[in-house]
């Protein structure tokens, strides 16, 4: 069942990719992000509590404070993710972000002494997957203005350049990698089953939270077709965490579940491309190549 709760969780990924995009895209809704935080908060929350009450998920405040440093690391990334999605293409944005499985491996060098004895094919990943990035936010930066809205003249969206546009992905790449990092130090204590649990009930905190100001302090309005979208990608992103945990669960076969879901972004690219008409020179869709080769690369070998 490894393989069929994979590409579940690849689809998923990639679905809630797709639909974060279209529901956090419109500059003009200033609180897209935190609307999105509340969506993804309230479906991950009843998924939670589901799992505590019919599956018998264990959960304590100990368990919730134990894991609340990983929790937030990755509902701050996140909600960065969400932030930027309003300016930069999703095909851009997707590889960037998935990238944080270079800097966990960097991290582990660094920290843990893990260097001594790996494959020569990792430090290649790494450098694939940092190379690659580097060379986006250098054509991003240096792409001519006329030869940008052309590019962009088919897409849903026009995309100024940015510095921002860069910087938000890779700020959700580096908070999600410390994320990573943290969590594979703080699951060697807790249960897994509980952990994710946990790190939903404080997302449901964090989006009632964003709720809260947003409905409440800033009196903005819920329209269902704005919505819809952002509760969609909630649930693509709900699903795609619970097929996850059960793929890598089969301990036996991790070396091949993990390059399958970690490739989620490419499909991110694919959905980009159909969906929202976006359009990438050639020398961004080799960037995006050098990410992804990397990202396989890394989940292959299971850093």
């Amino acid at each position: 069942m490894w393989f069929w709760f994979s590409l579940i969780a690849l689809l998923c990924w990639s679905g809630s990719d797709l639909f974060s995009k279209i529901g956090c895209q419109d500059e003009q809704d200033r609180y897209s992000h935190l609307k999105m935080v509340m969506a993804v908060g309230l479906v991950m929350g009843l998924h939670a509590i589901f799992q505590i009450l019919f599956n018998g998920v264990e959960m304590n405040a100990h368990v919730i404070l134990k894991y609340l440093p990983v929790s937030l690391l990755y509902i701050v990334s996140m909600a960065v993710g969400y932030f930027g999605l309003r300016y930069i293409e999703l095909s851009i944005s997707s590889p960037i972000c998935n990238s944080s499985g270079a800097l966990v491996a960097v991290l582990s060098f660094l920290v843990m002494g893990r260097a001594a004895g790996l494959p020569f094919a990792a430090f290649v990943a790494v450098a694939a997957v940092c190379a690659g990035v580097i060379a986006l936010g250098v054509i991003e930066a240096n792409e001519d203005e006329e030869l940008r809205q052309a590019r962009q003249s088919e897409a849903n969206r026009q995309y100024t350049k940015s510095v921002l546009a860069i910087a938000l992905p890779v700020i959700y790449c580096l908070l999600d990698a410390l994320g990573t990092f943290a969590d594979s130090i703080v699951l060697e204590q807790l249960n897994e089953d509980s952990a994710n649990a946990a790190y939903e009930l404080t997302f449901m905190a964090v989006g009632l939270i964003s709720g809260a100001y947003v409905l409440a302090i800033k009196k903005q309005k819920l329209l269902f077709r704005q919505e819809a979208p952002k509760y969609t990608g909630a649930v693509f992103e709900t699903a795609g965490q619970f097929f996850y945990i059960y793929a890598l669960a089969d301990s036996e076969h991790v070396a091949f579940a993990a390059p399958i879901i970690s490739s989620y972004c490419v499909l991110s690219v694919v959905w980009s491309r159909i969906f929202l008409k976006e359009k990438l020179s050639g020398k961004h869709y080799l960037s995006i190549l050098l990410v992804i080769i990397g990202v396989i690369i890394l989940g292959i070998l299971d850093i």
